[in-house]
């Protein structure tokens, strides 16, 4: 066998300008999913005001969100077998930006709860068809590129928060914010579409069924046609389906981590320390700016160690960072144990979705959709069980969870992706 440098040039070529074009698409969109929602969480306050709603309202309002996802969650595959994953996460960003309008003109609390129930569900779809579209790119660069699209996510995270930020200290009213931000990023989505892969989602793993290795003969033995190739979307063997939940389970895990930092990390700062508005933020922006940075090196990481090292190192960083701040509580720690868990899970879900997307047996599109959805229950069974155990202990001792998550990555890891470097249809591991 010849060595990694020269087995490796013949076969990593540059890539063409068109999937150049696509790679920069697919970041559009994940950039534009993570801003358009995020510049509403600064306006949350008005929002309460204007409606006149008590805390309590409001967070029922807010709950009933993730249930949207869930439910519409299961029906993305069905829509990428019908419409594809490219034109599938253009148009319900579209319908995502929209809605996320009627959420910032709501006027009664039914309003706003359907509105952000309509705005999940409608995210739901998206995440899951542009993170299968970054595959299909991601194929042809032959080489880890999932984690830099959920790093341009994390930006549209961090600058959504800005704008909206912005926009409530200049009192810009929220009709306004709202219509200009349908108009800016449904303009955005429209352009990203045009530059979107072309042909069947399934197109880049033809080189790797038509090859005649034992594995690939093994693993695809016929191609169901008509109806059975419908119907076999949803029939696995026990051993994809046992994989599936194992890769959802780290995806609750690492949800739940990073809900913990979003949800309840200034809530933390300012019972804990008694700091100010500036200082108590600082722990969101530690977890989204560390995992920002942790995704866009995170191809690198995992092209030189794979998935499966790779999260088990961050499950070791998290819960290492979360102890510290847990056990020695101090502003400065509790940014640095933020900081540390945002950094250890920042490849979790681009490895859980490239791996269950390549399942053997399992149909383009079903093995994304199935692995999202157990990610949303980790973000609405996460919130209740945090504040259940914040008002019985406080919020120090509920965010123990913080380092048991970090463990429960470490036990469901080993379902991870091993390769490194070349990703093509020469590997053992792809359908």
């Amino acid at each position: 066998m010849s060595s990694g440098p020269a087995r490796r040039s013949p076969r990593r070529p540059a890539p063409a300008p068109a999937d150049r074009r696509a790679r920069w698409a697919v970041s559009l969109i994940f950039f534009l999913n993570g801003c358009s929602f995020c510049a509403l969480l600064p306006r949350y306050p008005d929002l309460v005001d204007s409606i006149g709603l008590s805390l309590g309202a409001f967070g029922l309002a807010v709950g009933l969100g993730p249930v949207g996802g869930l439910l519409a969650g299961l029906g993305a595959a069905a829509l990428m077998r019908r419409f594809g994953s490219g034109p599938t996460a253009v148009a319900f960003q579209l319908v995502a930006s929209t809605v996320h309008l009627l959420v910032y003109i709501s006027g009664s609390w039914l309003w706003l709860a359907t509105a952000l129930l309509l705005a999940a569900a409608s995210d739901a779809i998206t995440d899951i068809s542009m993170n299968a579209h970054g595959m299909r790119v991601e194929r042809r660069y032959r080489r880890s590129i999932l984690n830099s699209y959920h790093g341009w996510w994390s930006l549209g995270a961090v600058t959504g928060g800005l704008i909206g930020a912005a926009c409530a200290g200049a009192q810009v009213p929220l009709w306004l914010q709202g219509t200009c931000g349908l108009v800016v990023f449904g303009m955005l989505a429209l352009v990203a579409s045009r530059f979107l892969l072309t042909g069947p989602d399934g197109t880049e793993r033809v080189p790797a069924q038509a090859g005649p290795s034992a594995a690939s003969a093994q693993d695809a033995p016929a191609e169901p046609v008509g109806a059975a190739r419908v119907l076999g979307a949803w029939h696995m063997s026990l051993r994809s389906v046992t994989l599936l939940l194992a890769l959802g389970m780290v995806l609750v895990f690492a949800g739940s981590t990073e809900d913990a930092g979003n949800t309840w990390g200034a809530l933390f700062m300012r019972d804990t320390f008694a700091v100010g508005p500036f200082a108590a933020g600082m722990a969101f922006v530690a977890l989204q700016g560390a995992q920002t940075i942790g995704r866009f090196t995170g191809d690198a990481v995992v092209d030189r160690l794979g998935d499966r090292t790779t999260a088990r190192l961050g499950a070791v960083l998290s819960a290492a960072g979360m102890t510290l701040a847990l056990t020695v509580p101090h502003p400065a720690t509790a940014v640095i144990g933020f900081a540390c868990a945002g950094w250890g899970i920042a490849t979790l879900f681009p490895a859980a979705f490239r791996t269950a997307d390549e399942l053997p047996g399992v149909t383009p599109g079903v093995g994304i959709t199935l692995v999202g959805w157990f990610a949303r229950v980790g973000f609405f069974l996460a919130p209740p069980i945090v504040g259940a155990l914040g008002d019985a202990f406080t919020l120090r001792y509920a965010l123990w969870l913080m380092p048991l998550y970090a463990l429960g990555i470490l036990v469901f890891s080993g379902v991870l992706d091993t390769r490194r470097g070349d990703r093509d249809g020469a590997q053992p591991a792809p359908v």
